[in-house]
């Protein structure tokens, strides 16, 4: 079984429960007289077998008190859900509006945990009307004693309303790469590409590098050996760029060629750069790894690699002409000039 259909399985399962749990609920509201009514099955119980103990009346109780609970339970998490759902396929447009949605769906959320919860305890027997009126008291001490719970919740607000970033965006968290799935009213999560998920909290988020916003750099390092001509080899990659570009599609602007980024001790590195979305930078880059390498076997360059030489290597028997020269200065000013501002340190 795929992965994909494992997925739908789970979907599958998950609707499936959640149908269960609002059939039961909805049962529980059509005998609502007969459960909780003034006479309802448990007081009879009582009545018709003179349960006199304490704790076991109670217990007996306790049976509706659950019941009552699961009921209220399970409403308020239907009720999430559907609405929810309906506010994402209604306005989902795009990803701000996705962000902004799932942030006021954390907040509704607690929302709805804390009225619940509130129900709950009136069936058990709470007096909440007083709970609430000390929630002065109450707000007080949770101030003292939840500082960095407040602090993420303003921290998740300010960074939704300032769009450093938002839902679907690639981001750089404490060296962490990942893509937002969510922004919650206390959390961040961000997934990286092995499936790992990372949860920070938004006040604990410092620094924060966005790749989303602009094209990213995706740049390649091809190695030729001192023997061969580099005229000859500018000029052959210069006939060949706008080919390369063309079995790329992921890239939007370039390859252009650098130049000779270093002299390593058994090579002359020559640097490629190209600019892609974040998404594509890793498939580009090999991308371009591959075709340069197709491109030089095709034509002969030799790409060296370590290895230990007992003898005189062989020299290139091409000696560039003038003109030969000539078209590869013209060339290299020119790649100059079209990738002013592309620099690799650009790219972390």
């Amino acid at each position: 079984m795929t992965k994909k259909q494992t997925g739908k399985g789970m979907i599958a399962l998950k609707i499936c429960v959640w149908l269960v749990l609002l059939a039961a609920a909805v049962v529980v509201f059509v005998f609502e007289d007969a459960l909780f009514g003034t006479d309802n099955v448990f007081e009879k119980f009582i009545a018709d077998y003179a349960v006199t103990n304490s704790t076991l009346v109670w217990l007996i109780h306790a049976v509706g008190y659950v019941i009552r609970s699961f009921q209220i339970i399970v409403l308020c998490a239907v009720i999430y859900n559907v609405v929810v759902f309906v506010l994402l396929k209604c306005f989902s447009k795009n990803n701000r509006a996705i962000t902004i949605l799932k942030l006021l769906a954390s907040f509704f959320k607690y929302l709805l945990a804390i009225v619940a919860l509130l129900l709950v305890l009136s069936v058990w027997g709470v007096d909440t009307a007083t709970l609430l009126a000390s929630a002065g008291i109450l707000a007080l001490v949770v101030g003292l004693g939840a500082q960095s719970l407040i602090a993420d919740i303003i921290a998740g607000i300010f960074i939704v309303f300032d769009g450093s970033y938002k839902v679907g965006d690639i981001i750089v968290i404490d060296g962490w790469r990942g893509t937002v799935t969510e922004i919650g009213i206390r959390t961040t999560k961000i997934i990286d590409a092995g499936g790992n998920i990372k949860i920070v909290n938004n006040s604990s988020i410092v620094t924060v590098i966005n790749q989303t916003k602009e094209l990213s750099l995706a740049k390649c390092t091809m190695c030729i050996s001192y023997g061969e001509s580099l005229e000859h080899v500018e000029v052959i990659i210069s006939e060949n760029l706008d080919k390369i570009r063309e079995k790329i599609p992921a890239i939007t602007d370039g390859p252009y060629y650098k130049g000779v980024t270093a002299l390593s001790a058994s090579s002359v590195d020559l640097l490629f750069v190209a600019n892609c979305k974040e998404d594509d930078i890793y498939q580009v880059q090999r991308d371009m790894n591959r075709q340069f390498k197709l491109l030089f076997d095709k034509n002969g360059i030799t790409i060296p690699f370590p290895q230990v030489v007992v003898n005189q290597p062989d020299e290139s028997n091409f000696k560039a002409t003038n003109y030969t020269a000539s078209l590869a200065e013209d060339f290299v000013e020119e790649q100059k000039q079209a990738s002013s501002g592309m620099e690799e340190d650009n790219q972390n």
